[in-house]
């Protein structure tokens, strides 16, 4: 075995010149850029949870007009993927925030009140690489629910059509499945 190298202990900042001191000042400081990315994510989100609200305002609506007022528009056909659809803007306004809140976290600051309130929240990450996974499994639930919303629009036209939707149907349940198992530990 090898030994590890140790890196030498970072310099005082007396022991330092004046442009050394200078320059690692403002490589340090440029890791406030990623509020560029931070700040639009948490805004889109913000856009997205006002969005998918409002849409799910106007099914409540349309369904009290239609039951209480004995509205003219049937709602049935267009109550269940409404609704899906206002779920689907819904996780992705969640993985913008996620990734707004994580990557701040990594490169910026860590947030003491989530710290505090619980170590398992989804925007404490330590890593790039578990913010990645906890925004893939948002969006792989984004994408199964967006799958659903195209299956209740389907119309089989052949047997074999209906044999695709339940093979497709199949390797969802697999996949999540095998998600599950990844993260048994957490």
């Amino acid at each position: 075995m090898s030994n590890p190298v140790s890196t030498p202990p970072p310099k005082p900042p007396e022991s330092q010149n004046d442009w050394e001191r200078r320059i690692e000042t403002a490589l340090w400081n440029s890791r406030f850029l990623v509020m560029l990315a931070v700040v639009p994510s948490l805004l889109g989100s913000l856009m997205l949870f006002i969005v998918g609200t409002v849409d799910i305002f106007k099914v409540v609506a349309d369904v009290m007009s239609y039951y209480l007022l004995g509205g003219a528009q049937d709602i049935h056909d267009s109550l269940v993927p409404d609704i899906i659809i206002a779920v689907d803007i819904y996780l992705i306004a969640i993985v913008l925030l996620i990734f707004g809140l994580g990557v701040y976290r990594l490169f910026v600051s860590r947030i003491d009140q989530a710290e505090e309130s619980n170590l398992r929240h989804p925007f404490n990450v330590a890593s790039l690489d578990q913010l990645k996974d906890k925004i893939a499994r948002v969006v792989i639930l984004a994408v199964i629910i967006e799958f659903f919303r195209a299956v209740v629009d389907i119309r089989f036209a052949t047997p074999l059509e209906a044999i695709y939707l339940a093979l497709s149907v199949l390797a969802l349940a697999a996949a999540l499945y095998l998600m599950s198992l990844g993260h048994k530990g957490e």
